[in-house]
């Protein structure tokens, strides 16, 4: 099977309204097994005649997929998850293939004959919900590209998962609910330090398109800062908890890691990690559902213990009051390994986290033995 890229999204489009016709399609949704496992699949189907400038003229297949649920003034892409079938330049699905040989200048197809098998997990759509999905089915010269022949079939689809303007839309409000966490930290240990209020605020300016934003825009948000700062500085608080669900249910785990990437950047402003504040940064970790090993490596990158007001030996170590002496001494000789490994890094300042870890594994060994 022979893959070839479109000359461009705009280019793609234009030859789906243009003037070919005699093709008819069908699209139908169905299950087929794939490697051990059954997987949903959208199978195209054409019939109806072919002209072609010469016989045994070799033809080239090309399907587009568009989303038409809001009508034909307001069509979206689907996109590809594979870059094998996106256009060239965008994310924008399109399926290109060798139709093989046409025998004669005219060719009428009296039978439904597949032309291509896609599968589900290929496609991402733009919304969530029911849709309205336009399949058109081109024959192509194998030479020029010039288009001989095409069909188009609308199917309607119930599509279950967030769709890719959904997702940025839920990005740019969970990237609002981020600044109200990371503030949440800063004010932990009922201060707020200007340097970690100048970080979240800066975060916050990062995070917005202001190519696109007018000057008014600029200045609403540093009002919503301000207000922000001084509602945590009247010592108010807010449901981190519900929060941090409200998150989960919106954007993956990449996003949520970013969040508490923030987070633990504010704890460090200031070069002491307060016991409330490590606290409440276990607590996110397990809000947003992210693993804890994964949680407590970010905290060594970001965090190291010597800025720990209070060396928690679960939040550091992975240490829990539940686990018998045998399975405390088997983490501790893991995190001994690891932490061994760097004293010898090339950054002075990874050895110098190394030797202080190492001193701290070897307190709670000596607790745990004793």
């Amino acid at each position: 099977m022979v893959r070839r890229k479109a000359a461009s999204s705009q280019q793609a489009y234009n030859s789906a309204d243009g003037s070919a016709e005699g093709l008819n399609c069908c699209v139908q949704l169905t299950k087929q097994p794939d490697k051990g496992a059954v997987v949903d699949v959208f199978v195209v189907q054409i019939c109806g005649s072919i002209r072609a400038p010469s016989d045994t003229y070799r033809a080239v297949v090309r399907v587009l997929i568009t989303d038409v649920t809001d009508g034909m003034s307001a069509v979206r892409s689907v996109h590809s998850r594979v870059e094998q079938w996106q256009m060239r330049d965008s994310p924008a699905f399109c399926y290109e293939t060798d139709l093989g040989k046409i025998p004669n200048t005219a060719i009428i197809l009296s039978d439904w004959m597949i032309v291509a098998r896609l599968r589900l997990d290929w496609l991402t759509f733009p919304r969530k919900g029911k849709r309205n999905l336009q399949f058109t089915t081109s024959i192509l010269s194998g030479q020029s590209g010039e288009e001989l022949a095409r069909g188009a079939y609308t199917i309607a689809y119930e599509n279950s998962e967030f769709g890719y303007i959904d997702l940025q839309e839920n990005i740019e409000q969970a990237r609002t609910l981020t600044v109200a966490l990371a503030f949440a930290v800063s004010a932990a240990d009922n201060k707020l330090y200007n340097c970690e209020v100048e970080l979240i605020k800066n975060w916050a300016r990062g995070n917005i398109d202001f190519s696109k934003a007018s000057n008014r825009a600029e200045r609403k948000l540093e009002k919503a800062l301000n207000k922000t700062v001084g509602f945590f500085r009247d010592g108010n608080q807010i449901d981190v908890c519900r929060i941090c669900k409200e998150i989960v249910e919106m954007v993956p785990i990449a996003v949520r890691y970013d969040i508490l990437d923030l987070c633990l950047h504010v704890a460090q402003a200031n070069g002491v990690a307060t016991a409330e504040e490590l606290c409440l940064l276990k607590d996110l970790a397990s809000w947003l559902e992210v693993g804890m090993d994964r949680f407590r490596e970010m905290v060594g990158k970001i965090l190291p213990v010597s800025m720990h007001q209070v060396k928690d030996l679960e939040f550091v170590l992975g240490v829990n009051p539940d686990m018998g002496k045998n399975e405390t001494l088997q983490r501790l000789s893991k995190e001994y390994r690891k932490w061994n490994a760097r004293v010898t890094n090339s950054d002075p300042q990874i050895r110098k986290q190394a030797d202080n870890m190492l001193d701290f594994i070897a307190k709670a060994r000596s607790e745990c033995v004793a």
